[in-house]
């Protein structure tokens, strides 16, 4: 620790022969202490020194550095008696964090952290500020400030009003614990009081994890009346957390939720979780049927085994197929794994990945859980294991090749089980061709095995063998110029493969929804999975095509189309390989950065070029307006379900002011003629604050949950978080 009575013996030795009111000009001193400790450099315009007080004097452009510690003041005056530094006029603190104290008027001993002050402020190394009338700093790490106001908002002078503050009579800080209390603290936005709080205690911002609570949610909802749910943050260990969040409500009883995280050396694991016991309700709050404990768990967890291993798990299941709705719970659709669920499925599995440099492997348990209103849990497979193993070679000027095995058990309470085992091959080399041609020829073999239920299929078992040989060509072409570049690439691939390779008895598992697009327009076998094989003659011709302009913009499109030797019956057609020819399939994209994205696929028919499919999004950041818009039509020839489908989504915002913006939202499915979601409100947003008020109203009928509306109030603080919602359903 510096001793301020060194520099004393070393002004003594700067003012040589000084008597009491001896003045010396421009002065710095810089006096190291005992040998390893650090030393305090000192500059002002005069430094002097006033024996008749055993004191100290520097004045005018004071600046003292300790420890990286700066204190600037108009006048110092260091006691020796006590060991105490005043200093007075225009007083700043610059922390080692970059933090900033100001004062009228400080005293503190001589390392700068035992003291008080008074016309006290800082600026937080966020942004933030606090302000006081006194503030007292301990040795024991204790700190009080008396009439405290705390704001993240920019505050530029005395007249500005923060969009919101925290004030309090008495706040302190605990260094040693880590933790703030307030006292008869009040929430401000805009100078007007709204919330107040006769005792308020958080952990510090910038300790580590702490237990306390949280920022509350409640409100009044048709389904559970007014509502209100307090969580609390507890940490376990340096490792290891849980949330605890009672809810209680008017309407239906009380239900706990639990949100728990545990991190271990190779992983961690985190699980959402809530339950209570309950009857069913409906979307008044009508309760019907008996009491009985229901709830969720939602929770996944990865670990490593090694530096190419992995395994990890992922739980989704709940006791009622629309628990999650009727109390607005989180997290149904996420990934939580190495497969993703369905909307309205929930998906449990476990599972293991290894990867190397020339090997890939995955093994999976599935099980899975209907929310659909027609789900039959017992005809939803379980699958046990699903695997997938593949082991590649690079041959140099001989190409590469690949041997894989895979397999897929499934089983059910309902309908027929399937057990399929595949081993496989395939080849390839690239080479370019005189005239700048490349030419990549390829080949693919594997044997299926099938161990069927009998009852069902009509047969114990089936076994194939599928393949397919080709040659793709392509001739990139580029030609560079002073405002664009234009690059157009022709392509035809042509292969020929086993016939008959779709046995009727072999149950369509993984490709009942596949539809053949611009991705695998190339490829020997336009199905991507297993259960459905495309054999027999083939032959693919396309274009790409992209240009890119000097100033930014991208342009580029893939249009293409296939051609069989015969039709396969066991191809609908919403594949897109029925018949001897598919539609014509086609890709663009133009980009001109943030300002305009447009994204489209489309699929026209193989006669006439009638739209049967497009899929178009387009996304925009320019100038004041933010948005997304997404457009799809699938018509009633290619629709899986038969019926035409065509729907809508807009989602944007659009600055009015610099802070004040309009939000719009829209999910429309045209085809039903109703609304799946629809929003408008208006946002406040400043450097410090966002606050928005929002209304939501949703059309869709699931059972005994119909249409929904709702209010909803959400205040973001900066370094605080949300600080409260409030929904009306």
């Amino acid at each position: 620790m510096a001793n301020w009575l060194l520099y004393a013996a070393a002004l003594g030795l700067v003012t040589s022969g000084a008597y009491s009111a001896h003045a010396q000009e421009s002065a710095s001193i810089a006096q190291p202490t005992s040998e390893g400790e650090d030393h305090v450099v000192l500059e002002a315009d005069y430094i002097y020194e006033v024996r008749d007080e055993n004191s100290i004097v520097a004045e005018g452009n004071v600046e003292a550095l300790y420890e990286g510690r700066i204190l600037r003041a108009d006048r110092i005056i260091y006691n020796k008696t006590t060991d105490r530094v005043r200093a007075t006029g225009n007083v700043v603190i610059i922390d080692t964090d970059g933090s900033q104290q100001f004062a009228d008027e400080i005293e503190v001993n001589s390392n700068l952290a035992d003291g008080y002050a008074i016309g006290f402020s800082a600026r937080l190394p966020d942004g933030a500020t606090v302000v006081a009338n006194s503030a007292i700093r301990q040795t024991d790490g204790i700190n009080a400030l008396e009439q405290a106001i705390y704001t993240a908002c920019p505050v530029c002078d005395e007249h500005t009003t923060p969009t919101w503050s925290l004030r309090a009579r008495r706040t302190v800080l605990d260094q040693e614990n880590q933790m703030i209390s307030y006292r008869d603290a009040v929430f401000e936005v805009l100078g007007i009081p709204v919330f107040y709080f006769p005792y308020l205690a958080h952990p510090d911002p910038t300790s580590e994890r702490r237990s306390g609570f949280l920022v509350p949610s409640g409100g009044v909802s048709s389904k559970l009346g007014t509502f209100y749910q307090q969580p609390y943050y507890w940490a376990l260990s340096e490792s290891s957390d849980v949330t605890i969040a009672p809810l209680v409500s008017a309407n239906v009883n009380p239900l706990l939720e639990l949100d728990i995280r545990k991190r271990f050396y190779s992983g961690g694991i985190k699980i959402n979780t809530s339950i209570t016991n309950e009857a069913d309700f409906d979307s008044d709050g009508e309760r019907f049927g008996d009491e009985k404990w229901r709830g969720h768990i939602y929770g996944k967890g990865l670990f490593a085994i090694s530096p190419e291993w992995q395994w990890g798990f992922g739980v989704e299941t709940q006791t009622d197929d629309l628990f999650d709705r009727r109390y607005d719970l989180d997290g149904q659709g996420e990934r939580r794994g190495l497969y993703s669920s369905q909307p309205r499925r929930l998906l449990s599995q476990i599972f293991a990945v290894g990867q190397g440099d020339n090997y890939y492997t995955d093994a999976a348990v599935l099980s899975f859980q209907g929310l659909r209103e027609n789900d039959a849990d017992g005809a939803l497979p379980t699958v046990a294991p699903v695997f997938f193993g593949e082991k590649y070679w690079d041959m140099g000027d001989y190409g590469f090749a690949a041997v894989n095995v895979s397999s897929a058990m499934l089983t059910r309470d309902v309908r027929a089980d399937s057990q399929r085992v595949s081993v496989g091959g395939d080849w390839s080399n690239l080479s370019v061709l005189p005239g700048g041609f490349t030419f990549k020829p390829f080949a693919e073999i594997r044997a299926d095995y099938y161990a069927l239920d009998e009852a069902v299929s009509g047969e114990p078992d089936v076994s194939r063998a599928v393949g397919n040989a080709g040659v793709k060509i392509a001739y990139p072409l580029i030609r560079p110029g002073k405002i664009v570049d234009i690059m157009v690439e022709p392509t035809i691939m042509a292969a020929w493969g086993f016939s008959n390779t779709n046995d009727s008895a072999i149950p369509n598992e993984d490709s009942l929804l596949y539809e053949f697009d611009e991705g695998s327009l190339f490829e020997a076998n336009g199905f991507g999975n297993y259960d459905l094989y495309e054999g027999d003659g083939k032959a693919s011709a396309g274009v790409t095509a992209r240009a890119v302009f000097k100033n930014g913009p991208e342009f580029s499109t893939t249009l293409g189309r296939r051609w069989r030797s015969r039709a396969d019956p066991n191809f609908d057609v919403a594949s897109n390989l029925d018949g001897r020819s598919s539609d014509w399939v086609a890709e663009s994209t133009a980009d001109f950065g943030t300002a305009l994205r447009v994204d489209t696929r489309v699929r026209l028919d193989d006669d006439g070029f009638k739209l049967n499919r497009i899929d178009a999004r387009l996304t925009t950041n320019y100038k004041r307006l933010r948005a997304v818009g997404q457009y799809y039509n699938i018509s009633e020839r290619i629709s899986p379900l038969g019926t035409p489908d065509e729907g809508i989504f807009l989602r944007g915002e659009l600055s009015v002011t610099d802070r004040y913006s309009l939000v719009y939202g829209q999910l429309r499915d045209i085809a039903a003629n109703l609304n799946a979601k629809r929003e408008f409100g208006i946002a406040y947003e400043d450097d410090c604050s966002r606050f928005e008020i929002i209304y939501q109203r949703s059309e869709l009928v699931d059972r005994t949950l119909g249409p929904s509306e709702s209010i909803q109030f959400r205040f973001s603080l900066k370094s605080i978080g949300d600080f409260g919602s409030s929904e009306f359903d």
